[in-house]
């Protein structure tokens, strides 16, 4: 939808692939969908979804045997993001790398993009 031809809309770490394929065999799921949803103090929110079924206008990504779909709405929001995933002495989670974020709140749970389309700086 929004992609650039031979280059992915979303990037997934080495990390993150096999937390997704480790949660996809648990939860017996075809994927992993990604969006974003208005709320938090910044303005918006990341979703993350396991699905059972693949919706066609969903944008596919595949990366060592992780699957991740990007919702039609949130393709150009999360163009160019990296997927990572972290484990550190307090918390393990998703974090996402996103270029197009100008904001974020304090805790890291609500972002804010450029109302004009402008790229923040990663």
């Amino acid at each position: 939808m929004f992609g650039i031809p031979g280059k992915q809309a979303v990037t997934v770490t080495p990390a993150a692939a096999k937390q997704i394929v480790r949660l996809m065999d648990q939860d017996d799921a075809k994927g992993l969908r990604i969006g974003v949803k208005k709320g938090g103090c910044a303005g918006m929110e990341y979703t993350m979804d396991y699905v059972a079924d693949i919706d066609p206008n969903d944008e596919v990504i595949e990366q060592d045997g992780a699957r991740v779909m990007i919702a039609p709405m949130a393709q150009m929001f999360l163009f160019g993001t990296e997927i990572d995933y972290e484990v550190s002495l307090l918390e393990s989670g998703f974090k996402f790398r996103n270029p197009n974020v100008v904001d974020a709140c304090g805790c890291g749970e609500s972002i804010r993009f450029a109302e004009d389309g402008a790229q923040g700086q990663p």
